[in-house]
């Protein structure tokens, strides 16, 4: 709301009397503002929500889906502390999986219970209790809002009224006993058990990455979609598909390569319907004799593939790849701003001589196979491009995925003095923020974040002039790969060395200077100051670079001031950091860093309640328990009461009337 000043109505300016008028409608008398004054009141001294920070799922549906039941343990830690030495550690774990998969989990145990009318009753019982808790720090405003509409009213009842008190102990169990005997048990339990999910994290931050590598990307857009309260801070990965949403054929290509790299053609396939039929036929017809050794896929435990279907695979890699390289070149010669035209490596290579010219230094080839050449798109590739574009543009799960990533998200936020991005803010070697030049104009910083940001946006929309919103397209490549994005900050993406050259030496990618500098607490403090970030205990929170826990690598940085959170849900790094990542939880207590080990399988979590197993280390805590005051939602409740005291002194002092029935 507006903060407004007045002292009587000769002074009343006229957008300030609008404004009243405005918020008169809302709260048409004394007693409506009078009570609306002493419910965020009463609001501002509640607990602070637990805030949930996940980086870098990169498609590994079932591992983030049971890190957000069990909300990075948290769950198991209230059901740890509510039961104490009452019920035993296999009884916990029990309760645990079935609030985790309640329909899964009751299918098991009404296989096996022989007394299930009284486990119904030990269980709900021992569900409310877990529900009364999680819903502690909520007004009962909030938590009606979160509660199935057809047990809405049960589940209020049962939050509110107490066993241990004896006028009301047997209207309790009257209710428990009808649920059961009318059959609602099931349904019942599921319900609750969904509640505490949903009102065990207050906010959930996703700091990028949802897509590639793994197999689920289009699965857990789905649960996004129906999740309540999130913000998603973009990754390089994300604004890849991005890209190729919004048309940008080399993002296509770069989409379709990693799914190729990783064997993982199901979120293409059966999550967005992308033909690959055309490229199959194409890579087949040209690359047959060829065996592709360089783009045999990387298989994970997971993902086993016959020879046939391996060696197919190696051979669509390829292809694409190759048009790739010549779709990257087709942008940066366009852009030749970005000085990015020493990345065409392909039109670099002397296929008779075996080798690649960089920087005047020549390369040896580990193989020299280009049947379409090395400059231009053939007529085929150009033909084939054109059906890839299309199935991508059509799709319209894909689509809708993306408008959510848009909706719920940008390049960076601030919330309760943290500052979430994906990976960097590119720094000079001196620590100072670097300008950056896009479209003819610079940016640092906070307004080079917010000008992306802008930017991204653009290429969406159907009002954007034409010439802005062909940059727009092509700049998701540049944000992609490009030496002074935010999303990418490295002097190179080395994908054509790894595929092609022998020197190893190639390979190297060297990290920008925000990464050589991030540890230390002065440049920190800048970047921090930069954003505008308040508060004595203010943080930077990201991810996108994996923590190498088993080198010693501490996720915590800069005294404190940075917190590098990489999920590491991805299998494929597991054995680079020795560890699934790390989540974070921000709860009215202070924070506490959540490291993971690998996840199982949903069907071992149900049928055997294995949990992720989970190191907590306390980060930073609170000398007092921090309430909703102490947020930044708290001083919008201030401002608001502010208001609607001005609203009392304008009704009062006859400025404005009251509208009675």
């Amino acid at each position: 709301m507006k903060h407004i000043n007045i002292t009587d109505k000769d002074t009343l300016a006229t957008g300030e009397e609008r404004f009243l008028h405005l918020l008169a409608q809302s709260f048409p008398t004394i007693a409506d503002a009078a009570t609306e004054i002493i419910n965020l009141e009463a609001i501002l001294n509640l607990p602070k929500g637990t805030e949930h920070f996940l980086a870098d799922i990169h498609g590994e549906n079932e591992a983030f889906e049971h890190v957000l039941k069990n909300a990075s343990g948290n769950i198991k830690r209230k059901v740890g502390e509510i039961f104490g030495n009452s019920i035993r550690e296999s009884e916990k774990k029990e309760l645990c999986t079935l609030i985790y998969y309640p329909e899964q989990k009751l299918e098991l145990i009404k296989a096996v219970e022989t007394d299930l009318d009284d486990w119904y009753h030990i269980t709900i019982h021992q569900l409310v209790k877990v529900c009364r808790d999680v819903s502690s720090k909520y007004t009962r405003s909030k938590v009606r809002k979160s509660l199935p509409e057809e047990f809405s009213y049960i589940i209020e009842e049962l939050l509110h009224e107490r066993t241990d008190d004896q006028d009301k102990a047997a209207y309790v169990a009257v209710i428990v006993d009808t649920i059961i005997s009318t059959g609602r048990a099931d349904d019942f339990i599921t319900a609750l058990c969904n509640v505490i999910q949903r009102l065990a994290i207050d906010q959930l931050h996703i700091l990028g990455d949802i897509y590639d590598r793994g197999p689920g990307a289009h699965i857990i857009m789905d649960v996004m979609r129906r999740y309540t309260s999130w913000d998603i801070q973009w990754g390089n990965h994300d604004m890849l598909w991005m890209g190729a949403c919004a048309g940008n054929d080399a993002c296509i290509c770069n989409v379709l390569r990693l799914s190729l790299r990783y064997a993982n053609m199901a979120t293409l396939e059966d999550g967005y319907g992308i033909n690959l039929l055309p490229l199959a036929t194409f890579a087949l017809d040209h690359y047959g004799d060829d065996p592709c050794e360089e783009f045999t896929p990387k298989l994970l435990k997971n993902n086993k593939m016959d020879e046939k279907t391996l060696q197919l695979t190696s051979k669509m890699h390829k292809a694409i790849s190759v048009i790739q390289f010549k779709e990257e070149a087709r942008i940066f010669h366009r852009r030749p701003e970005w000085k990015m035209e020493d990345r065409c490596l392909l039109e670099m290579t002397d296929t008779s001589r075996r080798i690649c010219v960089i920087d005047g230094r020549e390369y040896a080839m580990k193989s020299c196979n280009f049947p379409t050449g090395t400059i231009e798109l053939t007529a085929e590739e150009e033909a084939l491009m054109q059906k890839l574009h299309h199935s991508f543009r059509v799709s319209e799960k894909l689509r809708k995925h993306i408008r959510t990533i848009l909706s719920h998200g940008c390049m960076y936020t601030i919330c309760n003095s943290n500052l979430l991005y994906h990976a960097s803010v590119p720094l000079n070697d001196d620590g100072t923020l670097k300008q950056i030049e896009i479209h003819g104009r610079s940016f640092e910083g906070k307004a080079l974040m917010s000008y992306i940001g802008q930017l991204v946006r653009a290429a969406f929309e159907n009002d954007t002039p034409a010439e802005l919103k062909s940059y727009a397209k092509d700049y998701f490549l540049y944000l992609w790969c490009g030496k002074d994005s935010p999303l990418f900050d490295k002097s190179k993406m080395a994908t054509f060395e790894r595929y092609f050259l022998t020197d190893k030496d190639t390979y190297k990618e060297e990290k920008g200077a925000y990464f050589r500098l991030r540890d230390n607490a002065e440049v920190c403090d800048r970047i921090l100051d930069a954003f505008g970030v308040q508060g004595k205990n203010r943080h930077i929170i990201n991810g996108h670079v994996p923590v190498h826990a088993s080198k010693g690598e501490n996720p915590i940085k800069a005294g404190g001031r940075l917190m590098v959170i990489d999920g590491g849900f991805s299998e494929a790094y597991h054995s680079e950091t020795g560890i699934a990542g790390y989540t974070l939880i921000y709860h009215s207590r202070g924070f506490q860093l959540v490291q993971h080990e690998p996840f199982t399988s949903t069907s071992d979590a149900i049928q055997r309640g294995s949990d992720i197993k989970s190191t907590t280390q306390i980060v930073e805590m609170s000398a007092h328990r921090m309430l909703v005051a102490d947020t930044d939602k708290g001083a919008e409740l201030r401002e608001q009461i502010n208001d609607l005291k001005q609203l009392l002194y304008a009704y009062r002092h006859g400025i404005i009337k009251e509208q009675r029935n």
